[in-house]
């Protein structure tokens, strides 16, 4: 039997596995498809993923194999400067072809003692007050205490849970696709730069060896989203708008994207949980979708080795929904607007110059990018403090950095006094007794996520605080 069972293997649920198996948590990881897929859906991760990766020490690999952009245009493609001083030691996109992170996740994962299994399909499952029984299509039945599914937007789990996905179907249709081409680099800069003027979804982005990976608008919406577009269909769209199709030829992969915006009624029915696109789709404005996923993951792994190791405080397990499910329904929004601010409509195009100048202002600016980088969440845990609910950034130590702390996936008590202790929870939260010109507080105490749940100096509401987190 396992403790806990994934269906997907994409970054979600790669990065599920790692966190549920850094505790010590037996993982299962089921995927549908032979091999791992070499379509390119998204490019690159924000700030908040990237801290992420760094609470667990693994972000040199992904940097080493990225590329670093500035923010600017990551809000609706309105080019301003980034802000100043963000609130992160990484104020930039790094750009890395999803298999790459996906590659590495998966390396991750299994270095950790995570188990996979390729080519294997759920097709239905029942649960009990002990566990989950999957069923696969070979008719290889599974037992497990928990499953999760991270198997996408048309994701089985969630169907077969009878968990509800409102929202709206896609309106509009974008082709995207890795091939080769004929035209000169000259010619392509020209081009693009006079369609981008009035179309966004539009363009050919060198990717070395003479590959491009080109996307242009579809002409409508497929009957079927499933079935990829052939390589004449793209060259048609390409040369409706640019006058030319580039001489467009040999493609490694075409796809096709919509945008659907859809919200998970639950997040959880008993024993099930969702987490990734399977609870929630939307456009890909801002490249905000396998970061959310991601950092769904980061947020219910912990939770969920809590309730298996059997320390977990009454209703931890639930505030997953209670804190993510918020987080995504802002994301869809935000996505939403931005759709609409690249329609050729005149009123949209009058809010696009509108919120243009807008922007010049530095808050305004400040808040936008802090939508799609998520540096700026906190956590409703009914505190004033302003610290309380928001993850605390890599803060420079006496002894070295904050998330050098955190590998191990821990509580943190970070302790500038020297007088307090958590010694009663020493099973699951680590004491640090270090300074920080950085942090405004005596005392702060962390979840595994880096978000702090208790800032001051008193013994006594520190262990309720550590209480009502990490149990008795």
């Amino acid at each position: 039997m396992f403790d806990v069972i994934v269906v997907g293997s994409g970054p979600t649920g790669l990065m599920l596995a790692g966190e549920l198996r850094l505790q010590g948590v037996h993982v299962l990881v089921l995927e549908r498809d032979e091999e791992p897929t070499e379509i390119v859906r998204a490019m690159g991760l924000h700030a908040r993923s990237m801290e992420v990766l760094e609470q667990r020490g693994i972000l040199d690999r992904f940097l080493e194999l990225g590329r670093k952009h500035p923010l600017s245009g990551f809000f609706a493609g309105l080019f301003k400067p980034a802000p100043e001083r963000l609130d992160t030691t990484h104020p930039y996109v790094l750009g890395l072809r999803q298999p790459i992170t996906d590659r590495l996740l998966a390396e991750h994962a299994v270095e950790l003692g995570v188990e996979f299994r390729r080519g294997c399909e759920l097709v239905g499952f029942d649960q009990d007050d002990e566990g989950v029984t999957a069923e696969l299509a070979d008719g290889t039945r599974l037992r497990s205490r928990y499953l999760v599914g991270c198997d996408g937007g048309r994701s089985t789990v969630r169907k077969l849970a009878g968990i509800g996905f409102p929202g709206e179907p896609t309106r509009v249709e974008t082709l995207l696709g890795e091939m080769e081409l004929t035209a000169s680099q000259d010619t392509l800069d020209e081009v693009i730069a006079e369609v981008r003027k009035t179309h966004l979804r539009f363009g050919a982005v060198p990717l070395g060896n003479g590959v491009y990976r080109v996307i242009a608008p579809a002409a409508g919406v497929a009957a079927d989203p499933r079935v990829p577009p052939t390589l004449d269909e793209l060259k048609d769209q390409v040369r409706a708008l640019a006058g030319t199709d580039f001489g467009l030829h040999s493609p490694r992969w075409l796809s096709r994207f919509g945008d659907a915006t859809r919200l998970a009624d639950r997040y959880r029915v008993g024993r099930v949980l969702l987490a990734g696109d399977a609870a929630h789709v939307h456009p890909p404005q801002g490249g905000q979708g396998l970061n959310l996923g991601v950092q769904d993951a980061f947020n219910l792994g912990w939770k969920l080795a809590a309730e298996l190791a059997g320390w977990a405080p009454e209703g931890l397990l639930d505030t997953y929904e209670a804190e993510r499910r918020p987080v995504a329904a802002d994301v869809l929004d935000n996505t939403r607007a931005q759709v609409e601010l690249a329609s050729l409509e005149p009123g949209a195009q009058a809010v696009r110059r509108l919120l243009a100048e807008l922007m010049e202002f530095e808050e305004v600016n400040r808040h936008l990018i802090g939508k799609i980088i998520a540096i700026d969440i906190r956590y409703d845990f009914g505190a004033a403090d302003p610290l309380v609910g928001r993850r605390l950034r890599d803060v420079r130590l006496k002894g070295g950095r904050l998330f050098d702390l955190t590998h191990a996936g821990r509580g943190l008590l970070l302790d500038q006094t020297g007088r307090l202790s958590a010694q009663r929870w020493a099973d699951r939260v680590d004491h640090v007794v270090d300074v920080s010109e950085e942090l405004d507080a005596p005392a702060v105490l962390l979840r595994p996520d880096g978000h702090v749940v208790w800032a001051g100096e008193d013994q006594s509401t520190l262990d309720e605080h550590l209480a009502r987190w990490f149990g008795a």
